[in-house]
């Protein structure tokens, strides 16, 4: 049963964010302090900021926001375990004290002001309501372009997504526990939250520019995340083969164009271009396949080890009193 008055924390993975925090907790306090006024949500709803190892000053600011507002919790993790690691810890240590989670940026580029649209939509009887970006205005014509892709090669792999949907969305209690039951360490959250089965809406928003401090997601995280991170140290080697695969795939079609070259100027050795050409494009696609088998198993490495998937340093403002 829908609980009309429920409890929220406004979950907020945090790394080096200490030029945006001050800002962003501002603008998140203000809010939560007019759905508290409205009656939207209660008064024991909390913000709750969880510090991804940073290695600034953004856990001295959460310390002293903690001290000077009643209403901001804290999880402090042992060291950086990764944006999708830390928004996993905060759910887990939100799910206790809440109805419903709502999680987003520290940058705060997502729009906050359709936080109460979300409690409506789970009012009405949503276990899940994704955040969902109206278009890419923001975004270089690079990133709107490899995003695009990204959606359609996941889509066509068998994975659901909802394009435009990061990591901004509100769930229910009942919809964080099952979440919290994926054991997994690779984590890609958005798809698993897909599959959970509850009932679902979106609410869409124009995003804005970072105001402050820098992404923390350049090209290389994009990449690695994009195809589920490296899953451990000891299979970067399985990444390098397949990286060497694709290299070797590069020299096979210039060593195509050479040919093509060669044989149209009449200087091409008979048997040569066909015999090269083999052994490039051969040897190529047998480093990409042992490549992609070999990102399988360092998957299955990670999982069967079964280490935690961060460690707690410090918890504040999670009493259960």
């Amino acid at each position: 049963m829908t609980n009309n008055n429920p409890t929220l924390f406004i979950v907020v993975p945090c790394f080096n964010e200490q030029e945006a925090l001050p800002e962003s907790h501002s603008r998140l306090s203000q809010l939560m302090e007019e759905m508290i006024a409205a009656g939207a949500v209660s008064q024991q709803s909390r913000l709750l900021y969880v510090d991804d190892g940073s290695r600034d000053d953004t856990w001295e600011i959460i310390n002293g926001l903690a001290s000077e507002n009643r209403r901001v919790a804290a999880v402090k993790l042992a060291s950086n375990s990764g944006h999708q690691n830390a928004l996993m810890a905060g759910l887990a240590a939100a799910v206790e004290h809440c109805d419903i989670t709502v999680s987003i940026d520290a940058d705060l580029q997502d729009d906050i002001n359709v936080i109460p649209q979300m409690v409506e939509r789970y009012k009405d009887g949503c276990d899940i309501v994704f955040g969902v970006r109206r278009e890419r205005k923001t975004d270089s014509w690079f990133k709107r372009t490899t995003a695009g892709m990204f959606y359609k090669m996941m889509n066509r792999l068998g994975v659901d997504t909802i394009n435009n949907h990061a990591d901004y969305r509100l769930m229910s209690r009942r919809a964080v526990m099952a979440l919290l039951d994926y054991k997994e360490r690779n984590l890609f959250i958005r798809g698993i939250v897909i599959k959970l089965g509850y009932k679902t809406d979106c609410v869409y928003y124009d995003r804005s520019a970072r105001t402050a401090g820098e992404s923390k997601y350049p090209l290389r995280k994009m990449m690695n995340f994009a195809i589920d991170g490296i899953t451990s140290f000891s299979v970067k080697p399985v990444r390098m083969v397949f990286m060497v695969g694709v290299l070797f795939l590069i020299i096979a079609l210039i060593m195509l164009v050479y040919v093509l070259t060669a044989y149209f100027m009449g200087r091409a050795v008979s048997g040569w271009p066909s015999l090269i050409l083999s052994v490039w494009l051969v040897g190529a696609f047998i480093l990409i396949g042992l490549g992609i088998i070999g990102e399988y198993v360092g998957k299955i490495y990670t999982e069967v080890k079964n280490r935690p998937r961060y460690n707690v340093d410090t918890t504040i403002g999670l009493d259960n009193d």
